[in-house]
């Protein structure tokens, strides 16, 4: 099977773990730790072109049941839905991810939701941020967001497959193919994070696309809402994980350049 996840053949959607089970790395036994935001690297190391992580999505499964990321190699946008992870790939279809599969960058958590509410449209995007900012008061805290709903535009983008030497996050992004859908039913997902999380993570509102059919998505960069039901986790815990033993993140230059704008620019 290939690390990356490249080949779908025969592969079974991998499937979260619940947060109270046993496992054989041992997982949490208390709601306060099943509830933490979990990390793998740092939004520093995927711009830096650190596009290969020892964890697999067996061990991630471990960690949460909804949350987004991407696969070695850059091979696509990951979304982490009730337990389901899919990888979202240059065709602009959702494939199977099998649990020996790995990944450089990927944030989970359980969902919990803390708030619910219905949300009438037409809304666009500066629309439900503005709307989302007024529910999630705690501008220094850790928000999960997740909209199921109808939107009348929806459009998205996925990264392509890199091969070494790999380029920088900016540069690989340059090629990325664009995807817009018009009236499609689907889950909007994924997280809300204070600005000092810059280099660790991606500031303000990160959010990928799944249709209800779980055939296609990516990697939100604009939509307009018809209508939906909104659903707010809130979390304070933190957990990072830095690779070991990997001579790519080891060398890398993580504090160097404008990390800022080059979240900016690779991940809007």
């Amino acid at each position: 099977m290939d690390p990356t996840g490249k080949q779908d053949t025969e592969v079974t959607y991998l499937r979260a773990l619940h947060a109270h089970h046993d496992g054989a790395r041992g997982l949490h036994d208390d709601h306060q730790a099943a509830h933490e935001f979990f990390q793998s690297s740092t939004i520093s190391a995927l711009l830096q072109g650190v596009f290969d992580g020892d964890l697999t999505f067996g061990e991630l499964a471990e960690h949460g049941d909804f949350g987004l990321g991407t696969f070695n190699a850059l091979d696509g946008e990951m979304i982490l839905i009730d337990g389901d992870f899919y990888a979202l790939r240059d065709d602009g279809k959702a494939h199977a991810v099998a649990a020996d599969w790995k990944t450089p960058w990927a944030t989970v958590m359980f969902f919990e939701a803390e708030h619910e509410q219905d949300v009438s449209g037409p809304l666009d995007r500066p629309a439900f941020e503005a709307l989302l900012d007024d529910l999630a008061p705690k501008k220094n805290g850790f928000y999960a967001i997740r909209l199921d709903g109808r939107f009348s535009h929806m459009k998205v983008r996925t990264v392509r497959r890199q091969e070494r030497p790999y380029p920088t996050l900016v540069d690989a992004v340059k090629t990325q193919p664009v995807f817009e859908y018009e009236d499609i039913s689907g889950t909007l997902l994924g997280f809300r994070l204070p600005d000092y999380t810059v280099g660790i993570n991606v500031p303000g509102y990160h959010l990928h696309f799944i249709d209800d059919a779980r055939s296609c998505g990516g990697h939100m960069t604009d939509f307009t809402l018809a209508g939906g039901h909104l659903a707010l986790d809130h979390t304070i815990d933190l957990h990072l994980e830095i690779p070991e033993a990997n001579p790519d993140f080891d060398a890398a230059e993580l504090a160097s350049g404008d990390i800022g704008g080059a979240i900016k620019t690779a991940e809007t």
